[in-house]
């Protein structure tokens, strides 16, 4: 076992402290291991198997702190049946509701909007490339003459 400063008391004496009163092995100030609830688990993989534009998700990813082996374990445990969340009304019964807070709505109705936008955007660009291979079919007729 190797020692490290940290585990070595400040008065000299050379005695060990011993593990900390969190817990066997930890010391304070010492950053802990995340853990996920399944409820988590399963949103995550959820939302990375909804995600189909390249590039989504890599930056759900990065946005959650997780790598692609976090993904890939915890679908392998929900395929198997050791991913459920128990008394869950979201993932046990899909035929009750959960309530949706005011945050969730906005932030749909902001996602619709946003989607509507995007979809305009495409059509006025589509439009403005077939206007300007027209103006260039015209311009070069134009020459010609």
């Amino acid at each position: 076992m190797t020692l490290t400063m940290a585990d070595v008391p400040s008065d000299g004496s050379g005695r060990s402290r011993g593990p900390g009163p969190k817990g066997a092995g930890s010391r304070e100030g010492q950053p802990t291991r995340r853990t996920f609830t399944s409820a988590y688990k399963l949103r995550i993989v959820g939302e990375y198997d909804a995600l189909t534009e390249h590039g989504s998700r890599g930056a759900l990813l990065r946005c959650e702190g997780l790598y692609q082996s976090h993904i890939d374990k915890w679908r392998r445990s929900r395929d198997r049946g050791a991913l459920s969340v128990a008394g869950s009304a979201a993932v046990s019964s899909p035929a009750k509701a959960v309530p949706e807070s005011a945050e969730n709505r906005r932030l749909k109705a902001d996602n619709a909007r946003l989607v509507a936008e995007l979809a305009k955007t495409r059509a006025v660009l589509e439009v403005m490339g077939k206007v300007s291979a027209l103006l260039e079919v015209l311009s070069e007729s134009a020459d010609r003459e």
